[in-house]
């Protein structure tokens, strides 16, 4: 069931001018499902982002509406408005998580019915050679080379440097010290520079 409201029409005032995220989750606490329209605008791509790099694309819109299914029930109890982002993300790391042990089950379970059967998976399909398809087949190796790191490295590294969030935040989502972060950081970066390397690519 989404948890999504309606469009607001163009010609209510309220929607016009934008508001601060803590007006906007002081509302929701309030029951406004409108002002949870505009928070879910304000952060969807980014959630999506984020799940993405964590998750691959497989159940990806199913992923982010749980965020916003978690986001919008666990409001009420939400304490500190002006930590809105920082809990958000520590949902979507939760949703990833889940999402993570889930498919570990499900491909534990695949690989026992198949049995011995060892056939390659197909190859992604070969377009004809395009310039503009240069930066997908990078963006290719960026997000396989994400797979090859560890689930940790890989949310350090996703939350940092493709979602710009400082290090300390990085640390309060992951419910781990700076210290930490930094350390993930640095060897996640060595090995997604090496994954890349071996592919023939230049950084």
């Amino acid at each position: 069931m989404s948890v999504i409201p309606a469009e607001a029409s163009n010609n209510d005032p309220a929607a016009q001018e934008p508001e601060t995220d803590i007006d906007l989750v002081l509302q929701c606490q309030q029951g406004n499902q409108q002002s949870f329209r505009q928070l879910y605008r304000r952060y969807a791509s980014r959630v999506r982002s984020t799940l993405y790099q964590l998750c691959g694309g497989e159940a990806l819109d199913d992923l982010v509406q749980e965020v916003f299914l978690r986001a919008w029930k666990g409001l009420p109890q939400l304490r500190q408005a002006s930590q809105f982002s920082t809990w958000l993300y520590r949902i979507c790391w939760n949703v990833a998580s889940d999402q993570r042990r889930q498919f570990a089950q499900e491909r534990s379970f695949n690989s026992k019915l198949k049995s011995g059967s060892d056939r390659l998976l197909p190859s992604d399909s070969k377009h004809s050679q395009a310039p503009d398809l240069m930066e997908l087949h990078y963006q290719d190796i960026i997000q396989r080379g994400l797979q090859q790191l560890s689930f940790e490295h890989r949310a350090v590294l996703v939350l940092h440097d493709l979602e710009d969030l400082p290090q300390k935040e990085v640390a309060q989502i992951l419910g781990i010290a700076v210290g930490t972060v930094k350390s993930r950081l640095f060897h996640a970066r060595i090995s997604l520079k090496q994954y890349i390397q071996q592919q023939g690519e230049m950084l």
